[in-house]
Protein backbone atom coordinates (compact mmCIF):
# COMPACT_ATOMS: atom_id res chain seq x y z
CA UNK A 1 0.00 0.00 0.00
CA UNK A 2 1.27 3.60 -1.13
CA UNK A 3 0.45 6.19 1.34
CA UNK A 4 0.50 9.73 0.06
CA UNK A 5 -0.03 12.88 2.12
CA UNK A 6 -0.99 16.11 0.24
CA UNK A 7 -0.99 18.81 2.86
CA UNK A 8 -3.02 19.53 5.79
CA UNK A 9 -5.43 16.42 6.50
CA UNK A 10 -5.76 15.02 2.83
CA UNK A 11 -4.34 11.82 2.32
CA UNK A 12 -4.66 8.66 -0.61
CA UNK A 13 -4.19 5.11 -0.31
CA UNK A 14 -2.94 3.75 -3.44
CA UNK A 15 -3.65 -0.21 -2.94
CA UNK A 16 -1.85 -2.84 -5.11
CA UNK A 17 -4.71 -3.67 -7.35
CA UNK A 18 -4.26 -0.05 -7.92
CA UNK A 19 -7.48 1.00 -6.29
CA UNK A 20 -7.49 4.68 -4.67
CA UNK A 21 -9.01 5.81 -1.42
CA UNK A 22 -8.57 9.50 -0.34
CA UNK A 23 -9.71 10.83 2.96
CA UNK A 24 -10.35 14.35 3.43
CA UNK A 25 -9.42 16.13 0.13
CA UNK A 26 -9.03 19.55 0.25
CA UNK A 27 -8.79 21.74 -2.76
CA UNK A 28 -5.66 23.63 -2.55
CA UNK A 29 -6.34 27.06 -2.74
CA UNK A 30 -8.92 27.95 -0.87
CA UNK A 31 -6.26 27.24 2.15
CA UNK A 32 -3.67 28.42 0.09
CA UNK A 33 -1.96 25.58 -0.72
CA UNK A 34 -1.76 23.18 -4.40
CA UNK A 35 -4.67 21.68 -5.81
CA UNK A 36 -4.33 17.80 -6.33
CA UNK A 37 -6.71 16.28 -8.79
CA UNK A 38 -6.65 12.41 -7.93
CA UNK A 39 -8.85 10.26 -9.47
CA UNK A 40 -10.21 8.04 -6.98
CA UNK A 41 -12.12 4.90 -6.27
CA UNK A 42 -13.76 5.73 -2.73
CA UNK A 43 -13.31 8.68 -0.78
CA UNK A 44 -13.89 9.39 2.63
CA UNK A 45 -14.74 12.81 4.69
CA UNK A 46 -14.81 12.74 8.19
CA UNK A 47 -16.67 16.30 8.22
CA UNK A 48 -18.83 18.52 6.15
CA UNK A 49 -16.06 21.95 6.44
CA UNK A 50 -14.67 23.45 2.87
CA UNK A 51 -10.91 21.65 4.17
CA UNK A 52 -11.94 18.71 4.10
CA UNK A 53 -14.56 17.81 2.10
CA UNK A 54 -13.10 19.03 -1.78
CA UNK A 55 -14.58 15.53 -3.15
CA UNK A 56 -14.90 17.38 -6.77
CA UNK A 57 -11.34 16.95 -6.66
CA UNK A 58 -10.78 13.39 -6.41
CA UNK A 59 -14.37 12.07 -7.56
CA UNK A 60 -14.91 10.02 -10.71
CA UNK A 61 -18.20 9.09 -11.91
CA UNK A 62 -17.82 5.56 -10.14
CA UNK A 63 -16.47 6.95 -7.04
CA UNK A 64 -17.85 6.08 -3.74
CA UNK A 65 -18.22 8.62 -1.29
CA UNK A 66 -18.61 7.93 2.69
CA UNK A 67 -19.29 11.12 4.12
CA UNK A 68 -19.41 11.75 8.22
CA UNK A 69 -20.01 7.74 8.24
CA UNK A 70 -20.89 5.75 11.22
CA UNK A 71 -20.59 2.11 11.60
CA UNK A 72 -19.03 -0.32 9.75
CA UNK A 73 -18.97 -1.23 5.68
CA UNK A 74 -17.19 -3.33 3.09
CA UNK A 75 -16.77 -1.08 -0.17
CA UNK A 76 -15.13 -3.29 -2.40
CA UNK A 77 -12.33 -5.38 -1.01
CA UNK A 78 -12.06 -2.63 1.97
CA UNK A 79 -13.84 -2.72 5.60
CA UNK A 80 -14.48 1.21 6.50
CA UNK A 81 -15.55 1.23 10.51
CA UNK A 82 -16.69 4.89 10.93
CA UNK A 83 -16.42 6.14 14.77
CA UNK A 84 -18.27 9.01 15.93
CA UNK A 85 -16.37 11.83 18.04
CA UNK A 86 -16.67 15.48 18.08
CA UNK A 87 -14.90 18.36 16.71
CA UNK A 88 -14.43 20.20 19.87
CA UNK A 89 -14.22 19.41 23.34
CA UNK A 90 -18.15 20.33 24.36
CA UNK A 91 -20.04 17.43 22.59
CA UNK A 92 -20.17 18.96 19.26
CA UNK A 93 -22.01 22.32 20.33
CA UNK A 94 -19.34 24.49 18.60
CA UNK A 95 -17.79 22.55 15.89
CA UNK A 96 -20.52 19.88 15.10
CA UNK A 97 -19.47 15.88 15.15
CA UNK A 98 -16.27 13.98 13.58
CA UNK A 99 -15.69 10.80 12.26
CA UNK A 100 -12.98 8.68 12.98
CA UNK A 101 -12.13 6.24 10.17
CA UNK A 102 -10.52 2.90 10.61
CA UNK A 103 -9.61 1.07 7.12
CA UNK A 104 -8.82 -2.13 6.91
CA UNK A 105 -7.25 -3.15 3.78
CA UNK A 106 -4.16 -5.57 2.40
CA UNK A 107 -3.81 -7.11 5.84
CA UNK A 108 -3.27 -3.50 7.52
CA UNK A 109 -5.49 -1.06 9.66
CA UNK A 110 -5.03 2.67 9.06
CA UNK A 111 -7.02 5.17 11.12
CA UNK A 112 -7.75 8.57 10.13
CA UNK A 113 -8.88 10.70 13.25
CA UNK A 114 -9.90 13.81 10.82
CA UNK A 115 -10.38 17.25 12.99
CA UNK A 116 -10.84 15.52 16.82
CA UNK A 117 -11.43 18.71 18.99
CA UNK A 118 -10.96 16.03 22.21
CA UNK A 119 -9.38 12.81 23.76
CA UNK A 120 -11.40 10.18 23.44
CA UNK A 121 -13.32 8.26 26.32
CA UNK A 122 -11.57 5.04 26.91
CA UNK A 123 -14.63 2.79 24.97
CA UNK A 124 -14.05 4.77 21.84
CA UNK A 125 -10.18 4.40 22.22
CA UNK A 126 -10.85 0.18 22.82
CA UNK A 127 -13.04 0.48 19.35
CA UNK A 128 -9.41 1.63 17.77
CA UNK A 129 -6.75 -0.64 19.40
CA UNK A 130 -4.48 -2.47 17.30
CA UNK A 131 -4.27 0.36 14.85
CA UNK A 132 -1.00 -0.05 12.54
CA UNK A 133 -0.83 3.14 11.15
CA UNK A 134 -2.11 6.38 12.65
CA UNK A 135 -3.13 9.52 11.02
CA UNK A 136 -3.68 12.30 13.89
CA UNK A 137 -4.06 15.96 13.85
CA UNK A 138 -1.02 17.61 16.11
CA UNK A 139 -1.88 21.62 15.11
CA UNK A 140 -3.96 23.01 18.01
CA UNK A 141 -6.50 26.00 17.36
CA UNK A 142 -9.44 23.61 15.40
CA UNK A 143 -8.31 20.21 16.95
CA UNK A 144 -6.81 18.28 19.76
CA UNK A 145 -3.43 20.29 20.49
CA UNK A 146 0.01 18.62 20.19
CA UNK A 147 0.39 17.21 24.11
CA UNK A 148 -3.46 15.41 23.60
CA UNK A 149 -2.11 14.37 20.35
CA UNK A 150 0.46 12.22 21.93
CA UNK A 151 -1.38 11.14 24.94
CA UNK A 152 -3.69 9.57 22.10
CA UNK A 153 -0.40 8.14 20.69
CA UNK A 154 0.92 6.31 24.15
CA UNK A 155 -2.32 4.91 24.46
CA UNK A 156 -2.84 3.36 21.49
CA UNK A 157 0.11 2.45 20.56
CA UNK A 158 0.44 2.38 16.87
CA UNK A 159 3.29 1.22 14.83
CA UNK A 160 3.19 3.72 12.52
CA UNK A 161 2.26 7.93 13.58
CA UNK A 162 1.65 10.24 10.99
CA UNK A 163 1.16 13.68 12.23
CA UNK A 164 -1.19 15.78 9.95
CA UNK A 165 -2.72 18.90 10.61
CA UNK A 166 -0.03 21.43 11.23
CA UNK A 167 1.10 24.32 9.77
CA UNK A 168 3.01 24.17 6.28
CA UNK A 169 4.21 26.78 4.34
CA UNK A 170 1.40 28.54 2.65
CA UNK A 171 -1.21 27.51 4.73
CA UNK A 172 -3.70 29.77 5.56
CA UNK A 173 -5.10 28.66 8.99
CA UNK A 174 -3.51 29.43 12.16
CA UNK A 175 -2.14 26.29 13.28
CA UNK A 176 1.25 25.20 15.56
CA UNK A 177 3.85 23.29 13.24
CA UNK A 178 5.15 19.66 13.77
CA UNK A 179 8.01 20.33 16.06
CA UNK A 180 6.14 21.31 18.80
CA UNK A 181 4.48 17.73 18.57
CA UNK A 182 7.89 16.12 17.76
CA UNK A 183 9.04 17.79 21.10
CA UNK A 184 6.57 14.49 23.20
CA UNK A 185 8.18 11.62 20.32
CA UNK A 186 12.21 12.24 22.26
CA UNK A 187 11.48 8.52 23.15
CA UNK A 188 10.76 7.14 20.11
CA UNK A 189 12.05 6.71 16.62
CA UNK A 190 11.32 10.06 14.00
CA UNK A 191 12.30 9.75 10.49
CA UNK A 192 11.54 12.69 8.92
CA UNK A 193 11.14 11.84 5.29
CA UNK A 194 12.42 13.86 1.98
CA UNK A 195 8.82 12.71 0.06
CA UNK A 196 5.01 13.13 0.24
CA UNK A 197 4.91 8.90 -0.13
CA UNK A 198 5.84 6.01 1.91
CA UNK A 199 4.94 1.98 1.20
CA UNK A 200 3.31 -0.04 3.61
CA UNK A 201 3.23 -3.83 4.12
CA UNK A 202 3.08 -5.97 6.67
CA UNK A 203 5.67 -7.34 6.65
CA UNK A 204 7.63 -3.76 6.80
CA UNK A 205 5.93 -2.61 10.13
CA UNK A 206 8.51 -1.04 12.52
CA UNK A 207 8.37 -3.35 15.61
CA UNK A 208 8.42 -0.28 17.64
CA UNK A 209 6.28 3.16 17.54
CA UNK A 210 7.74 5.45 14.62
CA UNK A 211 6.74 8.57 13.84
CA UNK A 212 6.72 9.24 10.22
CA UNK A 213 7.09 13.36 9.31
CA UNK A 214 6.60 13.55 5.58
CA UNK A 215 7.96 16.40 3.38
CA UNK A 216 5.08 18.51 2.10
CA UNK A 217 5.73 19.21 -1.44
Amino acid sequence: MELVWHGHAFFTLRLANGYVISIDPHDGLSIGLKRVRVESDLVLVTHDHFDHNAVEVVKKPSTRILKQFYGEVRVDDVVINGIKTFHDKHGGARRGENAVYIVDAEGLKIAHLGDLGHVPSGEVLNKMSKIDVLMIPVGGTYTIEPDEAWSIVENLGPRIVVPMHYWVKGLRLPLKTVDHFLKYAEKVRVDKLNTNLVSITPSNLPSETTVIVFKYS
